[in-house]
Protein backbone atom coordinates (compact mmCIF):
# COMPACT_ATOMS: atom_id res chain seq x y z
CA UNK A 1 0.00 0.00 0.00
CA UNK A 2 2.72 2.31 0.88
CA UNK A 3 4.36 1.94 -2.53
CA UNK A 4 0.73 2.74 -4.27
CA UNK A 5 0.22 5.94 -2.29
CA UNK A 6 3.93 7.21 -3.35
CA UNK A 7 3.18 6.16 -7.09
CA UNK A 8 -0.25 8.45 -6.44
CA UNK A 9 1.47 11.17 -4.89
CA UNK A 10 4.19 11.73 -7.49
CA UNK A 11 1.66 11.15 -10.29
CA UNK A 12 -0.17 13.94 -8.93
CA UNK A 13 2.98 15.76 -8.22
CA UNK A 14 3.96 15.43 -12.20
CA UNK A 15 0.77 16.96 -13.23
CA UNK A 16 0.34 20.08 -10.92
CA UNK A 17 3.90 20.88 -10.97
CA UNK A 18 5.49 19.83 -14.45
CA UNK A 19 6.19 23.11 -15.83
CA UNK A 20 8.33 24.15 -12.37
CA UNK A 21 10.55 21.28 -12.69
CA UNK A 22 10.64 21.85 -16.16
CA UNK A 23 11.73 25.44 -16.24
CA UNK A 24 13.28 25.47 -20.40
CA UNK A 25 10.33 23.76 -22.20
CA UNK A 26 8.84 25.86 -24.49
CA UNK A 27 5.57 27.60 -23.24
CA UNK A 28 4.18 29.02 -26.34
CA UNK A 29 4.17 32.22 -28.97
CA UNK A 30 3.27 35.30 -26.78
CA UNK A 31 2.01 36.71 -30.38
CA UNK A 32 2.48 37.34 -33.69
CA UNK A 33 5.56 40.04 -34.79
CA UNK A 34 4.54 43.19 -35.26
CA UNK A 35 5.91 46.14 -38.11
CA UNK A 36 8.58 48.28 -36.64
CA UNK A 37 6.96 51.49 -36.17
CA UNK A 38 8.69 54.35 -37.11
CA UNK A 39 8.01 58.26 -36.39
CA UNK A 40 6.07 59.95 -39.63
CA UNK A 41 8.98 62.00 -40.53
CA UNK A 42 12.23 60.76 -41.54
CA UNK A 43 14.40 63.95 -40.76
CA UNK A 44 16.77 63.62 -37.91
CA UNK A 45 16.05 66.02 -35.60
CA UNK A 46 18.18 69.10 -36.13
CA UNK A 47 20.88 69.63 -33.76
CA UNK A 48 21.90 72.99 -35.33
CA UNK A 49 21.88 74.89 -38.75
CA UNK A 50 24.47 76.99 -41.02
CA UNK A 51 23.08 79.22 -43.78
CA UNK A 52 25.03 81.76 -45.79
CA UNK A 53 22.90 84.99 -46.87
CA UNK A 54 23.42 87.77 -49.76
CA UNK A 55 21.10 90.90 -49.86
CA UNK A 56 20.92 93.94 -51.40
CA UNK A 57 21.43 96.94 -49.10
CA UNK A 58 18.77 99.79 -49.38
CA UNK A 59 21.27 102.64 -50.06
CA UNK A 60 24.76 103.65 -50.01
CA UNK A 61 27.80 102.36 -51.99
CA UNK A 62 27.87 98.68 -50.45
CA UNK A 63 25.21 96.84 -52.94
CA UNK A 64 25.81 93.56 -51.51
CA UNK A 65 25.56 92.08 -47.84
CA UNK A 66 26.74 88.77 -46.97
CA UNK A 67 26.53 86.94 -43.82
CA UNK A 68 26.59 83.45 -42.15
CA UNK A 69 24.36 82.44 -39.86
CA UNK A 70 25.29 79.39 -37.54
CA UNK A 71 22.62 78.47 -34.97
CA UNK A 72 22.19 75.08 -32.49
CA UNK A 73 25.01 72.47 -31.43
CA UNK A 74 27.10 74.01 -34.54
CA UNK A 75 28.06 77.10 -32.20
CA UNK A 76 29.52 74.94 -29.73
CA UNK A 77 32.18 72.18 -29.46
CA UNK A 78 34.03 69.79 -27.00
CA UNK A 79 37.85 70.61 -26.03
CA UNK A 80 40.56 69.82 -28.83
CA UNK A 81 43.46 67.25 -28.52
CA UNK A 82 47.06 68.36 -29.31
CA UNK A 83 46.68 71.88 -28.66
CA UNK A 84 49.65 73.95 -28.87
CA UNK A 85 51.14 76.37 -26.42
CA UNK A 86 50.89 80.40 -27.25
CA UNK A 87 49.70 81.81 -30.22
CA UNK A 88 47.77 79.10 -32.44
CA UNK A 89 48.40 80.16 -36.03
CA UNK A 90 45.34 78.85 -38.19
CA UNK A 91 45.55 78.03 -42.02
CA UNK A 92 41.98 76.79 -43.70
CA UNK A 93 42.67 73.56 -43.58
CA UNK A 94 43.71 73.12 -40.08
CA UNK A 95 40.50 75.29 -38.76
CA UNK A 96 38.51 72.93 -40.89
CA UNK A 97 40.02 69.81 -39.49
CA UNK A 98 39.69 70.80 -35.92
CA UNK A 99 36.07 71.80 -36.56
CA UNK A 100 35.65 68.39 -37.84
CA UNK A 101 37.39 66.82 -34.59
CA UNK A 102 35.45 69.12 -31.46
CA UNK A 103 32.35 70.85 -33.10
CA UNK A 104 29.57 69.92 -31.31
CA UNK A 105 27.33 69.51 -34.32
CA UNK A 106 29.36 66.83 -35.82
CA UNK A 107 29.85 64.73 -32.51
CA UNK A 108 25.45 64.52 -32.20
CA UNK A 109 25.49 63.78 -35.44
CA UNK A 110 27.96 60.52 -34.54
CA UNK A 111 26.62 59.82 -31.49
CA UNK A 112 22.90 59.47 -33.69
CA UNK A 113 24.62 56.92 -36.06
CA UNK A 114 25.78 54.94 -33.30
CA UNK A 115 22.34 54.81 -31.93
CA UNK A 116 20.38 53.50 -35.08
CA UNK A 117 23.49 51.16 -35.13
CA UNK A 118 22.32 49.39 -32.28
CA UNK A 119 19.28 49.49 -33.10
CA UNK A 120 19.86 47.64 -36.40
CA UNK A 121 21.99 45.05 -34.20
CA UNK A 122 18.51 44.69 -31.99
CA UNK A 123 16.54 43.90 -34.44
CA UNK A 124 19.07 41.08 -35.95
CA UNK A 125 18.92 39.67 -32.56
CA UNK A 126 15.71 38.90 -33.11
CA UNK A 127 16.23 36.59 -35.91
CA UNK A 128 19.28 34.66 -34.53
CA UNK A 129 19.22 31.92 -32.02
CA UNK A 130 19.46 32.91 -28.25
CA UNK A 131 21.11 30.26 -26.20
CA UNK A 132 21.78 29.65 -23.10
CA UNK A 133 22.69 27.44 -19.68
CA UNK A 134 21.15 27.22 -16.64
CA UNK A 135 21.65 25.61 -13.66
CA UNK A 136 19.33 25.43 -10.41
CA UNK A 137 19.25 23.07 -7.32
CA UNK A 138 15.85 23.65 -5.53
CA UNK A 139 14.56 22.53 -2.46
CA UNK A 140 10.11 22.47 -2.35
CA UNK A 141 7.56 21.71 0.22
CA UNK A 142 3.84 21.32 -1.90
CA UNK A 143 0.39 22.37 -0.62
CA UNK A 144 -1.68 20.52 -2.76
CA UNK A 145 -4.66 21.64 -1.64
CA UNK A 146 -3.48 24.99 -2.64
CA UNK A 147 -4.00 23.42 -5.88
CA UNK A 148 -7.26 22.18 -5.32
CA UNK A 149 -6.76 18.78 -4.62
CA UNK A 150 -9.42 17.11 -2.40
CA UNK A 151 -9.20 13.54 -1.64
CA UNK A 152 -12.19 11.93 -0.37
CA UNK A 153 -11.36 7.79 -0.81
CA UNK A 154 -14.04 5.09 -0.08
CA UNK A 155 -14.05 3.33 3.53
CA UNK A 156 -12.28 0.77 4.27
CA UNK A 157 -9.09 1.25 2.25
CA UNK A 158 -6.03 1.18 3.84
CA UNK A 159 -3.98 4.26 2.96
CA UNK A 160 -4.35 7.62 3.05
CA UNK A 161 -2.91 10.94 0.93
CA UNK A 162 -1.68 13.97 2.70
CA UNK A 163 -2.61 17.41 1.41
CA UNK A 164 1.02 18.57 1.97
CA UNK A 165 4.10 16.72 0.08
CA UNK A 166 7.34 17.40 1.04
CA UNK A 167 9.94 18.75 1.75
CA UNK A 168 12.16 17.47 -1.22
CA UNK A 169 14.69 18.88 -3.75
CA UNK A 170 16.05 18.15 -7.03
CA UNK A 171 19.30 19.79 -8.97
CA UNK A 172 19.44 20.01 -12.57
CA UNK A 173 21.50 21.83 -14.94
CA UNK A 174 20.61 22.28 -19.26
CA UNK A 175 20.95 24.65 -22.13
CA UNK A 176 18.30 26.14 -23.74
CA UNK A 177 17.90 26.98 -27.25
CA UNK A 178 15.30 29.17 -28.82
CA UNK A 179 15.59 29.87 -32.49
CA UNK A 180 13.79 31.81 -35.15
CA UNK A 181 13.08 29.43 -38.29
CA UNK A 182 10.33 32.06 -40.38
CA UNK A 183 9.31 35.72 -39.32
CA UNK A 184 8.78 37.76 -42.53
CA UNK A 185 7.87 40.82 -40.34
CA UNK A 186 10.98 40.68 -38.32
CA UNK A 187 13.10 40.14 -41.73
CA UNK A 188 11.59 43.36 -43.00
CA UNK A 189 11.92 44.98 -40.10
CA UNK A 190 15.57 44.36 -39.67
CA UNK A 191 15.95 45.46 -43.11
CA UNK A 192 14.28 48.94 -42.62
CA UNK A 193 16.59 49.62 -39.36
CA UNK A 194 19.72 48.87 -41.82
CA UNK A 195 17.70 51.60 -44.15
CA UNK A 196 17.41 53.75 -41.13
CA UNK A 197 21.16 53.22 -40.27
CA UNK A 198 22.27 54.10 -43.91
CA UNK A 199 20.31 57.47 -43.53
CA UNK A 200 22.03 58.06 -40.20
CA UNK A 201 25.81 57.88 -41.95
CA UNK A 202 24.43 59.94 -44.25
CA UNK A 203 23.08 62.82 -42.00
CA UNK A 204 26.98 62.19 -40.35
CA UNK A 205 28.52 63.28 -44.20
CA UNK A 206 25.95 66.36 -44.19
CA UNK A 207 26.46 67.28 -40.56
CA UNK A 208 29.77 67.43 -41.53
CA UNK A 209 29.45 70.15 -44.18
CA UNK A 210 27.65 71.97 -42.37
CA UNK A 211 30.47 72.09 -39.52
CA UNK A 212 32.98 72.50 -42.60
CA UNK A 213 30.17 75.18 -44.41
CA UNK A 214 30.40 77.33 -40.72
CA UNK A 215 34.22 77.08 -40.27
CA UNK A 216 35.15 78.34 -43.50
CA UNK A 217 32.57 80.76 -43.23
CA UNK A 218 33.53 81.88 -39.85
CA UNK A 219 37.16 81.61 -41.11
CA UNK A 220 36.28 84.22 -44.14
CA UNK A 221 34.45 86.67 -42.02
CA UNK A 222 37.14 86.66 -39.64
CA UNK A 223 39.94 87.66 -42.75
CA UNK A 224 37.64 90.33 -43.82
CA UNK A 225 37.79 91.92 -40.50
CA UNK A 226 41.07 92.28 -40.46
CA UNK A 227 41.30 93.34 -44.11
CA UNK A 228 39.34 95.91 -42.49
CA UNK A 229 41.13 96.89 -40.04
CA UNK A 230 44.55 97.07 -42.65
CA UNK A 231 42.69 99.08 -44.09
CA UNK A 232 41.13 101.16 -41.69
CA UNK A 233 44.45 101.73 -40.26
CA UNK A 234 45.66 102.97 -43.60
CA UNK A 235 42.62 105.70 -43.59
CA UNK A 236 44.08 107.16 -39.67
CA UNK A 237 47.25 107.52 -41.04
CA UNK A 238 45.89 109.33 -43.92
CA UNK A 239 43.67 111.80 -41.69
CA UNK A 240 46.60 112.57 -38.95
CA UNK A 241 48.92 113.50 -42.24
CA UNK A 242 45.59 115.82 -43.67
CA UNK A 243 45.40 116.96 -39.94
CA UNK A 244 49.56 117.66 -39.34
CA UNK A 245 49.00 119.50 -42.94
CA UNK A 246 46.08 121.55 -41.71
CA UNK A 247 48.18 122.72 -38.47
CA UNK A 248 51.35 123.67 -40.71
CA UNK A 249 48.99 125.72 -43.15
CA UNK A 250 47.03 127.62 -40.13
CA UNK A 251 50.72 128.19 -38.55
CA UNK A 252 51.98 129.74 -41.75
CA UNK A 253 48.25 131.87 -41.79
CA UNK A 254 46.95 130.07 -44.45
CA UNK A 255 44.14 128.13 -43.21
CA UNK A 256 41.16 129.19 -40.73
CA UNK A 257 40.80 127.14 -37.32
CA UNK A 258 37.60 125.42 -38.46
CA UNK A 259 40.07 123.70 -41.30
CA UNK A 260 41.73 122.60 -38.67
CA UNK A 261 39.15 121.34 -36.39
CA UNK A 262 37.58 119.87 -39.71
CA UNK A 263 40.44 117.64 -39.93
CA UNK A 264 40.57 116.34 -36.24
CA UNK A 265 36.82 115.31 -35.83
CA UNK A 266 37.59 113.49 -39.08
CA UNK A 267 40.85 112.38 -37.48
CA UNK A 268 38.16 110.97 -34.53
CA UNK A 269 36.09 109.59 -36.88
CA UNK A 270 38.87 107.35 -38.18
CA UNK A 271 40.06 105.89 -35.43
CA UNK A 272 36.67 105.25 -33.75
CA UNK A 273 36.20 103.00 -36.84
CA UNK A 274 39.04 101.19 -36.37
CA UNK A 275 38.51 100.68 -32.50
CA UNK A 276 35.53 99.24 -33.09
CA UNK A 277 36.46 97.12 -35.99
CA UNK A 278 39.31 95.85 -33.52
CA UNK A 279 36.81 95.23 -30.66
CA UNK A 280 35.48 93.29 -33.64
CA UNK A 281 38.08 90.88 -34.78
CA UNK A 282 38.43 90.06 -30.95
CA UNK A 283 35.09 88.75 -30.60
CA UNK A 284 35.10 86.76 -33.99
CA UNK A 285 38.57 85.18 -32.97
CA UNK A 286 36.45 83.98 -29.65
CA UNK A 287 33.44 82.74 -31.77
CA UNK A 288 36.07 80.85 -33.97
CA UNK A 289 37.29 79.41 -31.49
CA UNK A 290 34.45 77.92 -30.08
CA UNK A 291 33.32 76.33 -33.74
CA UNK A 292 36.53 74.36 -33.58
CA UNK A 293 37.61 73.48 -29.88
CA UNK A 294 40.02 75.75 -28.77
CA UNK A 295 40.77 77.87 -25.67
CA UNK A 296 38.89 81.37 -25.65
CA UNK A 297 41.87 83.11 -24.16
CA UNK A 298 44.67 81.83 -26.98
CA UNK A 299 45.07 84.18 -29.73
CA UNK A 300 45.16 83.10 -33.10
CA UNK A 301 46.98 84.07 -36.33
CA UNK A 302 45.13 83.46 -39.73
CA UNK A 303 47.70 82.71 -42.03
CA UNK A 304 45.66 82.80 -45.45
CA UNK A 305 44.09 86.04 -47.19
CA UNK A 306 40.78 86.75 -49.36
CA UNK A 307 41.84 86.25 -53.16
CA UNK A 308 40.02 86.43 -56.54
CA UNK A 309 41.03 84.10 -58.59
CA UNK A 310 39.85 84.12 -62.33
CA UNK A 311 37.05 81.89 -62.07
CA UNK A 312 33.42 81.77 -64.04
CA UNK A 313 29.97 80.45 -62.21
CA UNK A 314 29.81 77.20 -63.68
CA UNK A 315 26.64 75.87 -65.82
CA UNK A 316 23.46 75.95 -63.11
CA UNK A 317 22.11 71.78 -64.92
CA UNK A 318 25.16 70.29 -64.59
CA UNK A 319 25.89 71.78 -61.49
CA UNK A 320 22.41 70.77 -60.56
CA UNK A 321 22.78 67.15 -61.29
CA UNK A 322 26.38 66.81 -59.52
CA UNK A 323 23.98 68.17 -56.09
CA UNK A 324 21.56 65.23 -56.52
CA UNK A 325 24.17 62.78 -56.99
CA UNK A 326 26.52 64.16 -54.13
CA UNK A 327 24.04 65.70 -51.27
CA UNK A 328 24.27 63.77 -48.60
CA UNK A 329 21.48 65.36 -46.74
CA UNK A 330 19.28 64.66 -50.01
CA UNK A 331 20.77 60.26 -49.69
CA UNK A 332 19.63 60.23 -46.38
CA UNK A 333 15.91 61.58 -47.75
CA UNK A 334 16.02 58.37 -50.05
CA UNK A 335 17.20 55.81 -47.54
CA UNK A 336 14.32 57.20 -45.08
CA UNK A 337 11.94 56.39 -47.60
CA UNK A 338 13.17 53.04 -48.52
CA UNK A 339 12.65 52.35 -44.65
CA UNK A 340 9.28 53.21 -44.77
CA UNK A 341 8.72 50.90 -47.80
CA UNK A 342 10.03 48.22 -45.95
CA UNK A 343 7.91 48.52 -42.96
CA UNK A 344 5.11 48.87 -45.42
CA UNK A 345 5.75 45.03 -46.57
CA UNK A 346 6.48 44.31 -42.84
CA UNK A 347 3.18 45.20 -41.75
CA UNK A 348 1.35 43.78 -44.49
CA UNK A 349 3.64 40.42 -43.70
CA UNK A 350 1.90 40.22 -40.37
CA UNK A 351 -1.24 38.05 -41.93
CA UNK A 352 1.77 35.59 -42.92
CA UNK A 353 2.43 32.57 -40.79
CA UNK A 354 5.73 32.31 -38.57
CA UNK A 355 7.54 29.25 -37.49
CA UNK A 356 10.17 29.09 -34.20
CA UNK A 357 12.12 26.03 -32.55
CA UNK A 358 13.10 25.82 -28.74
CA UNK A 359 14.13 23.22 -26.71
CA UNK A 360 16.94 22.26 -23.85
CA UNK A 361 18.79 19.64 -22.80
CA UNK A 362 20.50 18.95 -19.82
CA UNK A 363 20.42 16.29 -17.06
CA UNK A 364 18.13 16.50 -13.43
CA UNK A 365 18.01 14.42 -10.52
CA UNK A 366 17.43 14.81 -6.67
CA UNK A 367 21.24 15.57 -5.86
CA UNK A 368 24.29 17.11 -8.38
CA UNK A 369 25.40 12.95 -8.50
CA UNK A 370 22.45 11.40 -8.86
CA UNK A 371 20.89 12.69 -12.62
CA UNK A 372 19.75 11.41 -15.05
CA UNK A 373 19.58 13.14 -19.13
CA UNK A 374 16.29 14.96 -20.06
CA UNK A 375 15.44 17.19 -23.01
CA UNK A 376 12.57 18.66 -24.62
CA UNK A 377 11.94 20.14 -28.25
CA UNK A 378 9.30 22.07 -28.99
CA UNK A 379 8.17 23.39 -33.11
CA UNK A 380 5.74 25.58 -33.24
CA UNK A 381 4.13 27.15 -36.23
CA UNK A 382 1.95 30.73 -36.10
CA UNK A 383 -0.95 31.65 -38.31
CA UNK A 384 -3.06 34.93 -37.72
CA UNK A 385 -6.52 34.03 -38.17
CA UNK A 386 -8.12 37.30 -37.28
CA UNK A 387 -5.88 39.94 -35.23
CA UNK A 388 -9.15 42.39 -34.85
CA UNK A 389 -8.22 44.66 -37.50
CA UNK A 390 -4.45 45.65 -35.82
CA UNK A 391 -2.85 44.08 -39.14
CA UNK A 392 -5.37 46.75 -40.92
CA UNK A 393 -4.64 49.58 -38.73
CA UNK A 394 -0.44 48.73 -38.73
CA UNK A 395 -0.70 48.47 -42.95
CA UNK A 396 -2.49 51.97 -42.99
CA UNK A 397 -0.40 53.75 -40.02
CA UNK A 398 2.60 52.53 -42.57
CA UNK A 399 1.65 53.80 -45.86
CA UNK A 400 0.85 57.36 -43.55
CA UNK A 401 4.37 57.25 -43.06
CA UNK A 402 5.84 56.46 -46.51
CA UNK A 403 3.92 59.62 -48.19
CA UNK A 404 5.03 61.65 -45.39
CA UNK A 405 8.75 60.45 -46.07
CA UNK A 406 7.83 60.59 -50.09
CA UNK A 407 6.84 64.36 -49.20
CA UNK A 408 9.86 65.27 -47.88
CA UNK A 409 12.04 63.62 -50.52
CA UNK A 410 10.08 65.54 -53.16
CA UNK A 411 10.76 68.88 -50.89
CA UNK A 412 14.65 67.79 -50.54
CA UNK A 413 15.69 68.01 -54.24
CA UNK A 414 13.11 70.86 -54.16
CA UNK A 415 15.67 72.39 -51.40
CA UNK A 416 18.66 71.28 -52.86
CA UNK A 417 17.88 72.82 -56.59
CA UNK A 418 17.26 75.43 -55.21
CA UNK A 419 20.12 76.08 -52.67
CA UNK A 420 22.35 75.73 -56.17
CA UNK A 421 20.43 78.40 -58.08
CA UNK A 422 20.86 80.56 -55.44
CA UNK A 423 24.38 79.98 -54.87
CA UNK A 424 25.38 80.63 -58.43
CA UNK A 425 23.45 83.47 -58.92
CA UNK A 426 25.44 85.00 -55.09
CA UNK A 427 28.88 83.47 -57.33
CA UNK A 428 27.73 86.02 -60.54
CA UNK A 429 26.86 88.97 -58.38
CA UNK A 430 30.23 88.71 -56.18
CA UNK A 431 32.39 88.46 -59.33
CA UNK A 432 30.71 91.55 -60.55
CA UNK A 433 30.89 93.23 -57.12
CA UNK A 434 35.11 92.49 -56.98
CA UNK A 435 35.85 94.04 -60.46
CA UNK A 436 33.56 97.24 -59.33
CA UNK A 437 34.87 97.57 -56.46
CA UNK A 438 38.35 97.37 -57.74
CA UNK A 439 37.51 99.86 -59.94
CA UNK A 440 35.83 102.21 -57.16
CA UNK A 441 38.88 101.76 -55.04
CA UNK A 442 41.02 103.43 -57.81
CA UNK A 443 38.74 106.14 -58.78
CA UNK A 444 38.92 107.35 -54.86
CA UNK A 445 41.98 106.94 -54.22
CA UNK A 446 43.22 108.98 -57.35
CA UNK A 447 40.01 111.72 -56.03
CA UNK A 448 41.86 111.67 -52.55
CA UNK A 449 45.57 112.75 -54.06
CA UNK A 450 44.02 115.29 -56.18
CA UNK A 451 42.35 116.55 -53.57
CA UNK A 452 45.70 116.63 -51.13
CA UNK A 453 47.39 117.96 -53.87
CA UNK A 454 44.65 120.85 -54.24
CA UNK A 455 44.46 121.48 -50.67
CA UNK A 456 48.43 121.69 -50.29
CA UNK A 457 48.29 124.08 -53.17
CA UNK A 458 45.46 126.43 -51.39
CA UNK A 459 43.34 125.92 -54.17
CA UNK A 460 41.16 123.96 -52.24
CA UNK A 461 39.67 123.50 -48.47
CA UNK A 462 39.61 120.74 -46.06
CA UNK A 463 35.63 119.78 -46.50
CA UNK A 464 36.84 118.60 -50.26
CA UNK A 465 39.74 116.68 -48.28
CA UNK A 466 37.61 115.20 -46.00
CA UNK A 467 35.07 114.28 -48.94
CA UNK A 468 37.61 112.39 -50.32
CA UNK A 469 38.90 110.44 -47.13
CA UNK A 470 34.91 109.36 -46.71
CA UNK A 471 35.09 108.23 -50.49
CA UNK A 472 38.28 106.20 -50.21
CA UNK A 473 37.36 104.44 -46.57
CA UNK A 474 34.03 103.53 -48.23
CA UNK A 475 35.69 102.16 -51.17
CA UNK A 476 38.15 100.21 -49.79
CA UNK A 477 35.24 98.91 -46.92
CA UNK A 478 33.17 97.52 -50.48
CA UNK A 479 35.83 95.90 -51.75
CA UNK A 480 36.61 93.77 -48.82
CA UNK A 481 32.94 92.49 -48.59
CA UNK A 482 32.76 92.22 -52.26
CA UNK A 483 36.17 89.56 -51.32
CA UNK A 484 34.35 88.46 -48.62
CA UNK A 485 30.72 88.13 -50.77
CA UNK A 486 33.02 86.16 -53.65
CA UNK A 487 35.01 84.01 -51.24
CA UNK A 488 31.41 83.22 -49.66
CA UNK A 489 28.95 82.65 -52.37
CA UNK A 490 32.13 79.94 -53.23
CA UNK A 491 31.71 78.27 -50.14
CA UNK A 492 28.05 78.47 -50.03
CA UNK A 493 28.26 76.44 -53.88
CA UNK A 494 30.61 74.39 -52.80
CA UNK A 495 28.00 73.11 -49.89
CA UNK A 496 25.21 73.15 -52.51
CA UNK A 497 26.68 70.81 -54.26
CA UNK A 498 27.37 68.60 -51.24
CA UNK A 499 31.41 68.41 -51.92
CA UNK A 500 32.62 71.11 -49.02
CA UNK A 501 34.65 69.00 -46.93
CA UNK A 502 36.90 67.96 -50.46
CA UNK A 503 37.26 71.63 -51.51
CA UNK A 504 37.11 74.12 -49.21
CA UNK A 505 40.57 73.34 -47.25
CA UNK A 506 42.13 74.54 -50.26
CA UNK A 507 39.83 77.04 -51.04
CA UNK A 508 42.02 80.16 -50.22
CA UNK A 509 45.10 78.43 -52.11
CA UNK A 510 43.67 78.78 -55.22
CA UNK A 511 42.97 82.26 -54.56
CA UNK A 512 46.50 83.51 -53.59
CA UNK A 513 48.16 85.40 -56.45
Amino acid sequence: MNVIRRNVLLFLLASSMAWAQIPGVYSGSSGSSRALPLPPSGRENASGAVSVQQSATAGGTETINSSIQVGGGFQGSIPGESVPPGTIVLTLGEAVRRGLETNLGAVTANYSARSAATQRAQQLSYLLPNISVSASETEMQINLAAYGFKFNLPPGINFSIPSVVGPFNYSQLQGNFNATVWDPVQRRNWQASKDTQRAAIFSVKDARELVVLAVASTYLQLLATEARVDSQRAQVDNARAVNRQAEVRKSAGTNARIDVVRTLVELETQQQRLNALAADVRKQKIGLARLIGLPLDRELNLSEALGFPPITAPDAESTIQQAFANRPDLKAAQAQVEAAQRVVSAARAERLPSASISGDYGVSGPNPVSTHGVFAVTGSVNVPIWLGGRVKADIEQAEVTLAQRKAELADQQGQVEQEVRTALIELETAIGQVRLGEQNRGYASETLREARDRFGLGVATTVEVVQAEEQVAGAESDYVSSLYSFELARVALARATGDAEKQLPDLLKVGQP
